[in-house]
């Protein structure tokens, strides 16, 4: 089925029936929950405020991992369900996961033998679902395969795996695969209201955030899956209901690979403020994150802070003998953690990230905390739940073996059109009928104008900010490139979807506001 947001609008818009599921939430938990519904048969609508994954979903640490810090708090339960869920991801959309190797440096010597056992014990967690036997290396094997890597007092180190994703090309495509599977899934389309009939819910009052045109639709129960704003759904549903979101900023920044060359990523498992740090190897830049810092109010976009930054920048230089500064940061970004409140104290770095599931007195269905390796699991316990408030037929989930869209098993990693999958072919076709659009749109990026046209014509894209931020992952990449791209995809985004100057002029100038936040100036 070919993405058409204005068709499915109308459907909506016309349909008189009610929807067996309405989900509010277009990010991992949300376009989960519409996989798993629709491929169980159920009418399924999914409304998002603004693009897919705009929020939290597009803005994590980028692994697909069993949490090697859960097994440290010791909640093995959460990390043999992620090690489970890693490995069906590994399965299901192996064009955007992949297995990475991880090395915990260790300068002590009680390190080695340390993290060495607990690795065997995350290796034995996985199981058959294991994608490769962790051991621990000399000094010379470290160095060899972390060249960079501060070489003063180092004794060692301890290789293990796990996996690496795209997160907002993963939620493009659970879109995808939630509308091959029959249900509706609309962008820029915010709940401003539940509808209740004798007390229970029985559907929303939406707005098209394009029009300001408002409607309503009729279903037979409702879910709230909006991350850090599930207490505005709470609330109205219930003016007096409790909070229960501890909003927690994770930030990132983005360094040229000579940083970290090589294939292996470092994993620094104590930090002064509890967490595990990472720098990962991602679209040949290094990510290296993150912080975990309470916030009071939940943003679309969140900023960084200079302490965090700085914090990050301090313990990169720990480890790396490039002494990475501000100037040499491509990119800035920060996430908001939806962890769920456990009523004791603000430290969000040991707040459990199980997920937890409510029902209100009204039927509304709330899918709150998790992470996105248990997406799957978190929208099936969902759906289970949602279809008993409903009183739907019951039908089994299976999500398990279900191929997300763009499935192919042997991707080229170096071919920068990989992430696209089964699709890969069709963007090959737009250059072969206007070999111009095979050009790239930036020197410092690998993306083309191809994938501008793809974008606005089969995923949904609607600004200039959906194709830099997320459809490709320019904005995160390299800030500054991204701006100087923004007027051509403009121009391009204009040319396919009939807009005029005014609107190309409107976008360079709302994608520059948000992209300077992501610029880090010395």
């Amino acid at each position: 089925m070919k993405p058409n947001r204005s068709a499915m609008l109308e459907e909506v818009k016309s349909n008189s029936n009610f929807w067996d599921v309405i989900i509010i939430g277009g990010g991992a938990t949300g376009l989960g929950a519409a996989v798993d519904s629709a491929s169980r048969g159920y009418k399924t609508l999914l409304l998002e405020q603004h693009d897919f994954a705009k929020g939290t979903s597009s803005r994590s640490t980028k692994l697909v991992h069993g949490g090697v810090r859960y097994l440290q708090q010791g909640n093995i339960s959460l990390v043999l369900e992620a090690l489970r869920e890693r490995g069906l991801l590994m399965q299901n959309a192996p064009h955007l996961v992949k297995n990475q190797s991880f090395i915990v440096p260790n300068y002590d010597w009680w390190e080695g033998p340390f993290y060495g056992i607990g690795m065997k014990v995350y290796d034995m967690l996985a199981g058959k679902l294991g994608i490769g036997k962790s051991k621990n290396l000399s000094r010379e094997e470290t160095l060899e395969q972390l060249p960079t890597i501060e070489s003063e007092g180092l004794k060692g180190g301890v290789i293990y795996y796990d996996g690496q994703f795209d997160d907002s090309r993963l939620a493009i495509n659970l879109a995808q695969t939630a509308m091959d599977n029959g249900a509706s899934t609309i962008n820029y389309a915010k709940v401003t209201d539940l509808l209740k009939t004798n007390e229970a819910i029985s559907g929303v009052t939406v707005k098209d955030q394009l029009t300001g045109e408002t409607f309503d639709v009729d279903g037979r129960v409702v879910i709230n899956a909006t991350g850090v704003f599930t207490d505005d759904i709470l609330e109205m549903d219930d003016s007096d209901a409790q909070d229960i979101i501890v909003p927690s900023q994770g930030v990132h920044i983005m360094l040229d690979k000579d940083f970290l060359p090589g294939d292996s990523a470092i994993m620094v498992p104590h930090t002064e403020d509890g967490r595990v740090l990472f720098a990962v190897p991602w679209h040949d830049k290094i990510l290296v994150g993150t912080t975990d810092t309470p916030v009071e109010e939940p943003s679309l976009e969140p900023v960084a802070l200079e302490e965090e930054i700085e914090f990050i920048l301090e313990h990169a230089t720990k480890y790396l003998t490039g002494n990475p500064t501000r100037d040499d940061i491509k990119s800035v970004f920060a996430g908001l953690r939806p962890l769920v409140s456990t009523g004791e104290g603000k430290d969000t770095a040991s707040i459990s990230r199980d997920h937890t599931l409510l029902v209100s007195l009204s039927g509304l269905v709330t899918i709150a905390g998790g992470k996105w390796t248990t997406y799957r699991k978190m929208a099936e316990d969902t759906i289970d739940k949602a279809a008993a408030v409903a009183g739907l037929k019951e039908q089994d989930c299976v999500t398990e073996d279900l191929r997300i869209h763009g499935w192919l098993k042997n991707v080229d990693r170096d071919d920068s059109l990989h992430y696209y999958g089964s699709d890969k072919g069709a963007i090959e076709e737009i250059i072969e009928e206007n070999p111009e659009l095979g050009e790239k749109l930036h020197e410092r990026l690998p993306y083309i104008k191809a994938e501008v046209i793809w974008a606005v014509r089969n995923e949904m894209a609607i600004t200039v900010e959906d194709v830099l931020s997320r459809r490709t992952r320019s904005l995160l990449l390299d800030a500054k490139a991204s701006i100087e791209m923004a007027p051509e995809v403009a121009r391009l985004m204009a040319e396919e979807a009939g807009h005029d100057e005014a609107w190309q002029k409107e976008q360079i100038k709302e994608y520059k506001a948000i992209a300077d936040e992501y610029i880090f100036e010395a």
